[in-house]
């Protein structure tokens, strides 16, 4: 039997609580990056039943992305938003999915994440982590930004956690850095971006409330 999309929206959230659910659904999540940080935060949101998602990343998929990144073998040498927009359409279409190809600067930082409630920041360099930072509170020094500091290695779980530093939350062990030519690992990548993922989760909800 063929479900409407009322139907299939309503048994694909069914163990959602009524009230939060309703909260997320209205919220809009920008994600700078979609590498290992993002794509794995991008699809825990969507499955979580986020209502509209916009992600910007100007890279494209390669096959060293692949062990730790949400991606697949055949969308090798596609742009990862756009490779990114189709696996998330497919775990939840009723997510909204924005994509910009390009990378994230000062000068378009408001016209592709000004409309956002939180904002996860998913990049790479600490250079790029910075600007984003200092751009999102210069533009809007009451908006929630999630970042990461210290994901690299394996194991350790106990030194993960979630420094707040004003409307600014960082996941992670905070110390360890990438090393040249070694991969992040997929498990430590997952926990800090779902770590990410969860923290939206609780503070679109309190944002609701008030």
């Amino acid at each position: 039997m063929i479900k409407t999309d009322d139907a299939l929206k309503q048994e694909l959230f069914a163990g959602h609580d009524p009230a939060m659910l309703a909260v997320w659904q209205k919220a809009v999540v920008g994600i700078a990056g979609a590498g290992g940080l993002g794509t794995n935060i991008a699809v825990s949101l969507a499955r979580a039943g986020i209502g509209k998602l916009i992600l910007a990343d100007f890279d494209i998929v390669s096959v060293t992305n692949l062990n730790r990144q949400q991606f697949f073998l055949d969308q090798v040498g596609l742009p990862k938003v756009t490779a990114l927009k189709v696996n998330l359409e497919r775990i939840n279409p009723f997510c909204e999915v924005v994509v910009y190809n390009d990378r994230i600067h000062p000068d378009n930082l408001a016209e592709v994440f000004g409309t956002c409630d939180i904002l996860m920041e998913a990049l790479d360099g600490a250079d790029q982590k910075q600007m984003l930072i200092e751009t999102w509170q210069e533009l809007y020094p009451e908006r929630i930004l999630i970042g990461a500091s210290g994901l690299s290695g394996y194991g350790r779980n106990e030194l993960i956690r979630t420094i707040k530093l004003d409307n600014i939350y960082l996941c992670g062990d905070g110390v360890s850095e990438l090393q040249s030519g070694i991969s992040p690992v997929a498990p430590r990548v997952g926990i800090v971006a779902n770590m990410q993922a969860n923290l939206c989760l609780e503070l679109l909800i309190k944002l609701g409330s008030e």
